[in-house]
């Protein structure tokens, strides 16, 4: 049986359908245009769309769907929350999916479906016998999701893995979620461009911001950047002394900043608790924006 997955972003959906008998192999990819703005009805007409063309393409209709989606499906009441996709809230999109799809779906947030596919798809191969992984996205927003022996750890309220919504920096900026100093209020790259922006005056963007810092000659720079590293190593060390993963991948536009591999790591030394010795290996993703649609089909 072919694995089908759909990850449901804010401005596209995309569908891949894997086989499991050729090593995961993609059959197929396809996309269509999300079109939030037109509301949750048009989300889910849009969805079943893709589903039929890649239906014809592939030759078969799939058995059951797994989605990666924005936010969480709360277990007890089975509706959608902590969606950025804010039309999808309080919907039961599981329920409705199936209704309208016809076949058994199982819905996991996005972040977890990217930890799932690098755990068993991408950087997680080259550590063999990594039982507990966590995948953390550190870009727009900042999450993470956390595997153990090849399976997601939803959690009790189906949070398991909310890395970016604890606080961080007692004052900080609020955060849509209600409270302030949320580690995502901190070292996401929109929050890292607000401080920026703040000191200098001037609005730029994260890539530029580093490229001054990498020149030498802009103190706004070295202190955005200076931020960034230093919350960055207490946001890890306390993730690691809560989980102690054998394996942290990093992805988001934020993780491909080569200094969080560097002195990044060093800064964690200084909070773990564990005499500062770190030997957790902290890698890039392998799989580059193709990770949540493969999480979502190994669902």
């Amino acid at each position: 049986m072919k694995l089908w997955g759909i990850d449901l972003g804010g401005t596209k959906i995309e569908c891949a359908v894997l086989d499991p008998e050729r090593n995961l192999e993609v059959v197929v990819r396809m996309r269509v245009p999300t079109e939030s703005v037109n509301g949750y009805d048009h989300i889910l007409s849009q969805i079943k769309k893709l589903i039929d063309m890649v239906a014809e393409q592939v030759g078969e209709r799939p058995r059951k769907i797994g989605f990666a989606t924005p936010g969480v499906l709360e277990p007890d009441s089975q509706l959608m929350k902590n969606s950025n996709t804010t039309c999808l809230n309080g919907m039961p999109l599981k329920t409705d999916l199936e209704k309208i799809l016809g076949v058994p779906c199982e819905l996991a947030n996005d972040a977890n479906c990217f930890a799932l596919a690098e755990a068993l798809m991408g950087a997680g191969k080259d550590y063999h016998g990594a039982e507990v992984v966590f995948g953390v996205i550190m870009g727009t927003g900042v999450g993470g999701g956390l595997v153990v022996n090849n399976k997601i750890i939803g959690g009790h309220h189906g949070i398991g893995g909310e890395w970016g919504h604890n606080i961080l920096e007692e004052g900080g900026e609020p955060c849509y979620c209600g409270k302030s100093g949320c580690v995502e209020q901190v070292i996401s790259g929109p929050a890292l461009e607000r401080f920026y922006e703040r000191a200098s005056g001037e609005k730029v963007s994260m890539k530029t911001v580093l490229e001054r810092y990498h020149a030498g000659n802009d103190e706004h720079a070295k202190a955005t950047i200076e931020r960034l590293l230093e919350y960055y190593g207490r946001a890890v060390s306390t993730l690691i002394n809560v989980v102690d993963p054998n394996l942290i991948v990093i992805g988001g536009g934020v993780g491909n900043i080569d200094l969080l591999y560097t002195a990044g790591y060093e800064r964690i030394r200084k909070y773990i608790f564990n005499k500062g010795i770190v030997t957790t290996p902290i890698v890039k993703p392998k799989l580059g924006d193709s990770a949540g649609v493969f999480g979502a089909a190994l669902l």
